[in-house]
């Protein structure tokens, strides 16, 4: 089993990077609003500068003036008594003519705008050092004439002032929203720190698996994969468990003959040399049993570890079939067997080729060594142009319950199958059983994609 090496570097966490991603949206949101609110604060205030500035004039029209006053002349401003200034109390500046353009009243600071001034909203000494908004309005019957103004820089400040209430909240109201989402995120993330408590405390031994009674939706996935990952562990475990048994039984019964039979020889009454001669016969194929158990196992660790640590490599899978049944010529020769391939001159694939040469060969040697000799074995190769796969399968017309009852079997516990296909599976293909083609009995067939 492989594990992530840990890099030395301190992990990131969940939590803490969801709450940057909310904060910074929450951020990013919240200075939008600010600058929209101040913005709507001094456009709100100006409009009510407008407003105060105009109803100042009308109630000034409505006023019954009986004295005119000298021109550039300005009346005293009186405070109402016993009312003390407002925050948001303006220094207004209002003047007063008849119909004829004579002065009638004239209060505040502001410098005398001309009569002529058009009847509106205005700005009047905009390039000067002061500014000053204004008002102008004839009366109903245009008797008289006012004009209401107000300087710039107070109204600007006002506006500042009211648009500063208005967001001023925010400033507060954001590190009490920082706490409270960290709070709600540690609690929200209370269910996944509850199952990876329970994970920690799974026992495989016992077979445990988790259970999504009172797991919230969103983590019912994760919990199914775990206990499919869990339960392909423990098919695993099995087959290993399996595998161990069924080798330690193989290796046993050789091992325990020749055992037997290295006693017997030991026996003085074990004169015949003919007795000798079979009881050295079966150690010789005892021992070959188990030699050959023991190197199935070898290639079976081999390949369960995957030697493609190493960068794959372009292997023409045709010319292993014609090498793995070259190989085999001779023994199938001495059991009457035919062995014949039929590939193409090229069929190229990415793999290794040592491991493609322990699969095909050990399902060549299970032909040979399973069938009654005069089996007609064939190797076949081609490639499905379809699915971008090479296969590679192996045919023979012989029956597996009539091989000869004398040879042990070479491979009862089926050590070959399961190293093709882990070969297979480190190769991303497949080992199956195939449909046997008219003349065969049985076929073995292994597909791997085709070298890209």
């Amino acid at each position: 089993m492989t594990t992530l090496a840990s890099t030395g570097k301190r992990r990131s966490s969940l939590q803490l990077n969801l709450l940057a991603w909310m904060l910074g949206g929450l951020v990013l949101v919240w200075c939008s609003f600010v600058i929209w609110g101040y913005q709507t604060g001094v456009h709100e205030a100006d409009e009510l500068t407008d407003g105060h500035l105009a109803g100042v004039a009308a109630l000034t029209l409505n006023w019954h003036v009986q004295d005119d006053v000298p021109a550039g002349e300005a009346t005293a401003v009186q405070p109402p008594a016993g009312l003390h200034a407002h925050d948001y109390q303006e220094s207004l500046s209002v003047v007063l003519w008849n119909a004829q353009g004579l002065l009638i009243s004239r209060t505040g600071q502001a410098p005398l705008p001309d009569f002529d001034i058009e009847q509106g909203f205005a700005t009047i000494g905009v390039h000067e050092r002061q500014a000053w908004r204004s008002y102008t309005q004839w009366s109903h019957d245009r008797t008289a004439k006012v004009t209401v103004m107000i300087d710039l820089a107070e109204r600007d400040s006002l506006a500042d002032d009211i648009a500063m209430q208005m967001i001023e909240p925010g400033f507060w109201l954001l590190p009490v929203i920082v706490i409270a989402l960290g709070v709600a995120m540690r609690r929200g993330m209370r269910p996944l720190n509850q199952l990876t408590q329970r994970v920690e405390a799974l026992d495989l031994s016992r077979d445990q698996r988790l259970s999504d009674a009172h797991v919230p939706r969103e983590l019912a996935p994760m919990v199914s994969s775990i206990n499919t990952l869990l339960d392909r562990q423990q098919e695993a475990l099995e087959r290993e468990r399996n595998l161990a048994n069924e080798v330690a039984h193989e290796l046993r019964t050789p091992l325990a003959s020749i055992a037997l039979q290295a006693q017997a020889l030991k026996s003085p009454a074990q004169t015949d040399s003919a007795t000798l001669q079979a009881a050295l016969q079966r150690i010789g194929r005892d021992a070959l049993h188990a030699g050959h158990v023991l190197d199935q196992l070898l290639t079976l660790a081999r390949a369960g570890r995957g030697m493609l640590d190493a960068p794959l490599q372009t292997v023409n899978w045709a010319d292993v079939a014609r090498n793995v049944a070259a190989a085999q010529a001779q023994h199938a020769w001495q059991r009457e067997d035919m062995i014949s391939v039929d590939a193409p001159q090229e069929l190229p694939v990415r793999g290794n080729a040592l491991l493609l040469d322990s699969a095909l060969r050990n399902l060549v040697e299970n032909a040979v060594r399973h069938t009654p000799a005069g089996t007609q074995i064939e190797v076949q190769a081609g490639l499905d142009s379809t699915r971008a796969l090479a296969w590679v399968q192996v045919c023979d017309d012989g029956r597996r319950d009539a091989a000869p009852a004398h040879v042990p079997p070479a491979d009862s516990l089926h050590l070959g199958h399961e190293i093709v296909s882990r070969v297979m599976q480190a190769h991303g293909g497949s080992f199956t059983v195939a449909e046997a083609p008219q003349g065969f009995t049985t076929c073995y067939r292994m597909e791997i994609p085709l070298a890209g």
